[in-house]
């Protein structure tokens, strides 16, 4: 109960001093054993983030169980979901309205954190036959020992939906806080060991004295170094002192290769375990990389049977997979191509400089291809590098200072991106969703589509929620209900009549929508107030852009 308090604490307040003290207090009370799973649970994780236990659990498996356990006319929950925006806040009414729902020896012994860890334990332990029906009487088991406000956050940790606004920085500052270490230790440990919650739980058993000894551990996984953008290549030679290593930006997904002797995992850009979606890349390593212990980053990316960029959709595929992995990859192949070492037999290559690192890959990596690179202060033969990037099917560039050092978790300047933006298109708002948080109240996630200009129908090819500030946000809501003609629950459909100008990365291939086609990375750049819906871009231009990007990138 005492963490279900705090973090109702932490959700009322925005002011991030009272925040840390709160937890600060909290973290100093609890035992050894409480620290970890105390920290993860606050940040709405089961587990560490390294951990790659997952609970698989559902919204529809937890709404039938709420259901069974409660006896209440879901009504509550609607009412309750309408006018919070929340799904925890929700699920809190609907267990106070409720009839009394444990029993009456479970009343007398309150949850305690570690009773929930091992209950979220047996639950990501659940396998083989009958599995889904365990985790789901292990999950009614863990509510129904759980007080209304109990449930409202067990809910959000079972769903990932914590939402306090007390993100992984502020804990890194209650950790410092809490035990008296300062917050530059607590940052260092936590790039080396991926979890602040691991390493709240070292300090509180070895001091500072135990976080002087970390150091970077094969199969956890590193938070990533991350870039910038530039507009282009000479804002990133201005950038970076007047010369810079230019690298083929990939339209793949980024990973993190661990090896240690004939073992390999692979983790996501999230940090998730990807190992078993990409045996081919597990086989790769164990065959040329020759280190005992190794941490490598690098780019997968999807090619059609003429070694051709595939879109980034297509190689989401293979991410997704857990079973049939064989016939997967029979029909969606992946390269892989090398860009960093973080770890090399033991030594930290972090404060090393960006030039001596890519060196010690080179001689690391065996066959395996390394990121195309050219090093060079020239403005015009890096424009040349970057069209033969965009001609091969690639997003573009990324300039790495030369003497820079990796700094995991950290989004700099060392780092740049340059991508051409595609040309923006000119779309209709035709329906909106409501958002959540503190949004609950706006319609702030829009459905946009491009005219037919054979039948005059609008057809959505996306939605976002990104673009524009809270003031728009707020007059675009009471423009749309003024325009509405129908609600489906958090949805209105509403009169095209609004045209926004709306950026992407590129048109994806979409059963989704009946167009067939959807923007990738949508998000408004402007409102278009000097545009009528019949100037807006039709359906025919934007398939038009979609076949373009074939011309460079395989099917």
């Amino acid at each position: 109960m005492a963490l279900a308090e705090l973090c109702e604490k932490l959700e009322e307040t925005s002011k991030r001093n009272l925040m840390v003290s709160v937890v600060t207090a909290f973290l100093e009370r609890l035992s050894p054993d409480e620290v970890e799973p105390a920290v993860s649970m606050i940040l709405g994780r089961p587990f560490p983030r390294w951990s790659p236990r997952v609970l698989d659990v559902g919204w529809t498996t937890l709404t039938k169980i709420i259901r069974r356990l409660t006896k209440t006319n879901w009504k509550v929950f609607s009412q309750a979901f309408s006018e919070t925006g929340d799904v925890g806040s929700a699920v809190k009414a609907v267990f106070e309205a409720s009839k009394p729902y444990r029993q009456a020896t479970l009343l007398e012994k309150p949850l305690t954190i570690m009773e929930v860890r091992r209950s979220f334990e047996s639950i990501a332990e659940a396998s083989g036959a009958g599995s889904r029906e365990k985790r789901e009487r292990l999950v009614e088991a863990l509510l129904s020992a759980a007080e209304p406000l109990e449930a409202k956050y067990l809910v959000k940790i079972l769903i990932g939906e914590m939402r306090t606004g007390f993100h992984e920085g502020l804990m890194e500052l209650a950790v410092a806080k809490a035990f008296h270490v300062p917050l530059e230790d607590v940052q260092r440990a936590c790039m080396m060991l991926g979890d602040v919650g691991e390493v709240a739980a070292l300090l509180k058993t070895g001091g500072k004295e135990a976080l002087s000894k970390v150091g970077f551990r094969v199969f956890r996984p590193v938070r990533l170094m991350m870039a910038q953008t530039a507009e282009n290549v000479e804002e990133a030679l201005r950038e970076h002192g007047g010369e810079t290593a230019f690298e083929y930006k990939f339209d793949g997904a980024r990973i993190q290769i661990h090896k240690d002797g004939a073992a390999v995992r692979i983790f996501s850009r999230r940090l998730t375990d990807v190992t078993q979606s990409l045996p081919e890349i597990v086989e790769l390593v164990q065959r040329e990389v020759k280190a005992e212990k190794a941490i490598l980053e690098g780019e997968v990316i999807a090619v059609d049977a003429d070694g051709k960029p595939m879109a980034f959709q297509h190689l989401m595929r293979r991410f997704k997979r857990v079973r049939g992995i064989e016939e997967t990859r029979r029909r969606i192949p992946v390269r892989l191509f090398l860009f960093d070492v973080l770890y090399l037999n033991g030594q930290s290559l972090i404060h090393e400089p960006y030039v001596e690192r890519r060196r010690i890959l080179s001689e690391t990596s065996g066959e395996i291809p390394l990121a195309n690179q050219l090093v060079t202060g020239d403005a015009q033969a890096a424009e040349q590098f970057l069209k033969m990037a965009l001609d091969e099917g690639h997003e573009g560039l990324m300039a790495k200072r030369l003497d820079g050092d990796y700094t995991p978790g950290i989004r700099g300047k060392k780092w740049l991106k340059i991508k051409p933006v595609l040309e923006p298109l000119d779309l209709v708002i035709v329906a909106a969703e409501y958002g959540y948080g503190r949004r609950h109240n706006w319609l702030s996630d829009y459905y946009l589509a491009a005219r037919d200009a054979e039948t005059g129908r609008f057809l959505v090819v996306g939605k976002t929620f990104k673009g524009l500030t809270d003031e728009e946000i707020i007059e675009m809501t009471r423009r749309l209900k003024e325009l509405a003609v129908k609600e489906e629950h958090r949805r209105v459909i509403v009169t095209p009549k609004i045209v926004v100008e709306v950026l992407y990365n590129e048109i994806q291939k979409s059963p989704k929508y009946e167009c067939g086609m959807a923007l990738r990375f949508a998000r408004i750049s402007r409102i278009r107030e000097d545009k009528t819906p019949e100037e807006a871009d039709t359906i025919q231009k934007v398939r038009e852009i979609y076949e373009k990007q074939f011309l460079k990138k395989g099917r």
